[in-house]
């Protein structure tokens, strides 16, 4: 469960968000905008911009996998340096390929991993509780955040594209 949780899910968001940015990517050139401007937009002013979302969505995803899996030292290290639609792209493209890298087998043991960070002080959450109210809760701020200041700036996104596709049966 925890892997379909984290790298199924978190793969399928990033995918979803790489999506909503070739839109925006196609907007800032079809009106003429310089993508910075929507790299720079944010949606109130304490709030972090769009590159900046993007960045933290994709740390969510890969740290996430990654400490529920007792490998958070293989995730690979971003320095937060995008400045292009194209940069964030290869930087989804990377969480994405780490992500693939893990299989079911990995999780055995994520429940009861524990998984901390150095801003929660020495405190402690397990590898389900993490994952179910920390991991996944973070990526969907961050991804919804990003897709919020988009739609605000006009870019042509909708519900569908947040959600992605869907494993419908017939």
């Amino acid at each position: 469960m925890i892997y379909d949780l984290t790298v199924v899910q978190f793969s399928k968001m990033l995918t979803n968000l790489s999506a909503i940015l070739d839109k925006a990517a196609a907007f800032a050139e079809t009106k003429k905008i310089a993508p910075e401007v929507l790299l720079n937009s944010r949606l109130a002013p304490d709030q972090f911009n769009l590159t900046r979302q993007v960045q933290i969505a994709c740390d969510t995803a890969k740290l996430g996998a990654a400490r529920v899996a007792g490998k958070a030292d293989s995730a690979p290290k971003h320095e937060d340096t995008e400045t292009t639609l194209a940069q964030l792209q290869t930087r989804i493209q990377d969480v994405i390929a780490y992500l693939a890298t893990f299989t079911p087998a990995d999780f055995t043991n994520a429940a009861s991993q524990t998984v901390s960070q150095p801003r929660w002080e020495g405190k402690t959450l397990s590898g389900v509780e993490f994952a179910i109210q920390h991991a996944t809760p973070n990526i969907y701020f961050h991804i919804s955040t990003a897709y919020a200041i988009l739609r605000h700036n006009g870019v042509d996104v909708g519900k569908k594209d947040y959600l992605g596709a869907m494993p419908y049966k017939s």
